[in-house]
């Protein structure tokens, strides 16, 4: 019997830690994107304008930590990991990869 209430309780524990977790993955993954949008939406002026290349390279390196930050957490606690599901991974992943493609061909 006391497996049940175990089993019972520990879901209501996940219920709980995946609204906890939620908040900052949400907000960690919010600014990775206005961070990656950013860097897609500059455009330099030419081959010459060293000012928008630096920006667009600071933004995609801003966007790639903040992914990293949002995997680490999303990944390194296992009870975060168990709680929250796969596919908390797709955006940070996503955004790092639109950002890492950004900094290859305009930064």
């Amino acid at each position: 019997m006391s497996d049940r209430t175990d089993i019972i309780h520990a879901t209501e524990d996940d219920g709980c830690l995946r609204w906890v977790m939620a908040v900052p993955l949400g907000i960690l993954n919010l600014l990775a994107a206005g961070l990656c949008y950013s860097a897609w939406t500059i455009r330099p002026s030419g081959v010459w304008d060293r000012d928008a290349h630096g920006a667009i390279t600071l933004l995609c390196f801003l966007t790639i930590a903040v992914s990293v930050i949002t995997l680490v957490i999303t990944v390194a606690p296992p009870t975060v990991r168990r709680a929250m599901g796969p596919w908390w991974l797709a955006p940070p992943l996503i955004l790092g990869a639109v950002a890492a493609t950004r900094w290859v061909l305009g930064g």
